[in-house]
Formats: C-alpha cells, structure tokens, sequence
C-alpha cells in the first residue's frame, strides 16, 4: 500500500491525542479469549498480512506529537516484533489470574517513538489463550479496534477488507454545516442510539456533518459547556493511574431479550438498568447516594454495511445519559432507565456534537483543555454497549470463547464499563482506576446478581 512519509493527523484523532495526561492514557484495550494457544508464528503471520499490511496506522509513528499539527509518518525501523509480545499467565490461570495481569498491561504508556500500538498473546488462561491490544485512540476509536479484531480472524477478513483511506477535510469544511439544522440532528442522532442499541446509525455521513454544525450554534454550544459537573460521588475522585479490569460470567442474550418483551423495553434499557443498580449497589456504603449520576456513551457514525476506512480513526459522537441510583426498585428503576432513553431521543441537547470533537483537534491550548472538562466534568463514567457477531468465530483456526472492549477514560473520569454481546451472549467488563475502586471484581458479581434479578 503506498503511503506518503508524512500524513497529517484528522482533527478528531488529534483531539484524542491531545487528551493523553499522566494518569488517563487515551488507549483503547481490547481482549480476545481463544479456546486453545495458537502457535505466536502464524499469530505473527496472520498480523503481518491482515493488520499492518490493510491498515497503515499500525506501521506508522506519530510526529509533532505534542504541537498543535502532529502528523502520521511511517515508521523507517517498524519491527512487529516491537508490538506482539507473548506471555505465560501464571498459575492457577483462571480468570482472576488473567484480570489481574491484564490490569498491569494496561497501566503504562505507550512508547511515543514507535506505532502507537502492542498485542500480548497470554498462553495459560483456562486451557487455552487470550489476545489483548491496545491502541491509542488517536489511531482508532473503540468501534473501529472492534472491527480490526473481527478483520484478523478467520472467515470475516475477506468481507471486513478496508475501504480505502479517507480524503481529508478541511477544518472549515467539517464547520460548514447549517446551524439550523442542530436540533433536528441532535434528536436523529439520540434515537437512532436508542434504537440501534447506542452502536450505529442511520446515514452517518449526513448526521456527522450536522453535527458539527453545533460548533456555529453559540447558543447550544454555551449551554451545553456552561452545564454542571457530575454528582459528587466516591466515582469523582483524583486518579492514581494504575488500573484494575474485572468481567462478568457471559448471559444469555435470548434470556434478556425474553425479559425485555415481556416488560416492554430494549435491551439497551436492560442492560444499563442492571449497570445503574450495580452502582447504587456499590456506592450506598459511601454515604453519597444522589439520585442520578451521568455516563457517557458513544455512538459510532460509521455505515454499518460498509468495512472501516484504512486509515480507521475517530468518527462517532456521544451522549451524555441519566443514570438512576436513588433508592429505588428494581422494576421502578427500569421504568426510569427507559424514560430516560426516550428523552434523550426527544433532546435538543443530548448529544455531545462530533464536531467538538473535531474542535479540539484545532483550537488554541486554552479552549482545548476548556472542552476536554466539557467531556470529563459532565459525566462519572464512559459505557460503551456494542453488538457482536452472532455467531462464534475463530483465530488462526482456534475458537474465539469472548471479546471485550475498553474505551479509555479522559481527564478526570477514572471508570470505564464495556458491555458486548457476542455468540449469543454478552458480558460486562469493568475498567477502574485503583483510587477509585480498588477491586472492580464485586462490581461484576453484582452486575451478574441484578441482571438475573431482572430477567
């Protein structure tokens, strides 16, 4: 694939960049478990051909990485044996084992003088294996690693090939959308996430460039920056920057959605209404039980029946969501969950404008970290729910058991939770920061107690 020595970084990917502090890396982390322990030279072999030779990103570094127009270039010394590692999970090699060695690998940064990149092969985990990534968001964001993982395995790499890379707009034209067509993108956007189970929507194309649109609606902008700070809860604390990840036991998605039929609600309400009473769970003991806490959530822009780009990258929005956690049933809750989610389809204001995003990638210092608070001061933590395949896959010809995804927190915001189904089954993975939750692995255990309880 030709590629020019040096590329200029998207706004939005240079956001994300932009955001990296000490104790919030911007890494995505993503984690396959496999059935067996394929041999690491055709697991080498298959990255060579599928990975670093479709997508660019993962052999080029970044330069200017910390001025105001970093740039893509390839790197002249990429060795993949710099980026894939493999490792032995220490005895008993259960889950508690792996949870507590994917929690070290995920805590240092990435090296800035190489692709922004590493995958670990974990030998030992339950008979079998595990892959773990990580990747910096400003090569991709949670949804494309999603698809990237999907592409190097077996069967689906042939129809996930990449699309070619994206032509670069111009920073006027990423604004050049009308103002008055704010609104209406705004509810387009928070249905279509209800809809669809915040994972895609329709026309993004479209919607993308009304949303950026926001960027020239002062008024919306204003309010939507001017709006208060989260709940004070023990989920707003100062970050440590060491980290902690603990999964659920997979659940029946036909069980779920059984349960949803008969209550007349969505998975997606399900789903985040056992989330919500997790955490009411958990931080009644502290004494500071508000009656709502806000989550972020993404929404991926991309066309559903279209592969990623080749050069991948940023493109989603987020919507900012009541979480309830007042003293409440487990019915009343779900009802409030559900009322919440139909008025963030009917909001005006929801919806965290992709093209602030892109405004970070190109505004002075100051306005930047202005808009990072924006996305880190609004809301206690990031939930990203994402529908996998349906059917089990496999991995140089080993079964893929269970696929996670972490989208990194920013600024202050130290929790991350990743809800996917996969294979007829979702889990839910838990991303803490250590001065927040020491121990993330209860909160699984009592996601697996209130999901059941409502299903």
């Amino acid at each position: 694939m030709n590629e020019s020595s040096r590329q200029a970084m998207p706004a939005a990917d240079a956001a994300w960049l932009h955001m990296d502090r000490p104790t919030n890396p911007m890494v995505v982390n993503g984690l396959m478990t496999l059935a067996a322990t394929p041999p690491v030279e055709a697991v080498a072999e298959v990255m060579e051909e599928r990975l670093v030779g479709r997508f660019p990103r993962f052999r080029q570094r970044v330069a200017d990485r910390l001025g105001r127009a970093p740039a893509f270039e390839a790197d002249p010394h990429f060795d993949l044996g710099n980026h894939l590692h493999r490792l032995a999970l220490p005895p008993p090699g259960d889950r508690a084992a792996l949870e507590e060695m994917v929690s070290d690998l995920i805590t240092p940064p990435l090296d800035p003088g190489k692709p922004l990149w590493h995958a670990y092969l974990i030998e030992g985990y339950e008979g079998g294996s595990a892959l773990l990534w990580r990747i910096h968001h400003c090569i991709a964001d949670g949804i494309a690693l999603g698809q990237v993982m999907l592409s190097i395995t077996d069967g689906l790499d042939a129809e996930l090939q990449p699309q070619p890379a994206r032509p670069a707009p111009s920073a006027l034209g990423r604004l050049a959308a009308a103002p008055g067509e704010v609104a209406s993108a705004a509810g387009s956007l928070a249905a279509a996430a209800v809809h669809e189970g915040a994972a895609s929507l329709a026309h993004p194309r479209h919607l993308q460039e009304i949303a950026s649109g926001a960027l020239r609606d002062v008024s919306t902008a204003a309010k939507l920056l001017a709006s208060p700070a989260d709940a004070p809860t023990a989920l707003r604390q100062p970050l440590s920057g060491a980290r902690r990840v603990a999964w659920s036991s997979p659940f029946p998605l036909e069980r779920i959605k059984d349960a949803c039929h008969r209550r007349r609600v969505t998975v997606n309400d399900m789903l985040l209404s056992a989330l919500a009473a997790t955490l009411a769970e958990h931080l009644r003991g502290d004494g500071r039980l508000p009656e709502e806490i806000h989550a972020m959530i993404p929404v991926n822009l991309r066309p559903q029946d279209r592969p990623i780009a080749a050069d991948l990258g940023n493109d989603f929005a987020l919507i900012l969501l009541e979480l309830p956690i007042g003293e409440l049933r487990p019915a009343e809750r779900l009802r409030q969950v559900s009322s919440n989610m139909d008025a963030v389809k009917d909001s005006h204001e929801a919806p965290i404008s992709f093209g602030l995003l892109n405004a970070m990638g190109i505004t002075p210092p100051w306005v930047e970290d202005r808009l990072i608070g924006f996305f880190t001061d609004k809301a206690s933590m990031v939930v990203t729910n994402v529908p996998g395949p349906a059917e089990q896959l496999s991995f140089v010809g080993v079964p893929v058991d269970g696929v996670l995804v972490w989208a990194p927190c920013s600024g202050s915001i130290g929790m991350t939770v990743s809800i996917l189904s996969y294979a007829g089954e979702v889990t839910i993975g838990f991303m803490t920061d250590t001065a927040l939750i020491a121990d993330p692995e209860p909160l699984a255990r009592t996601y697996e107690d209130e999901l059941a309880r409502l299903c």
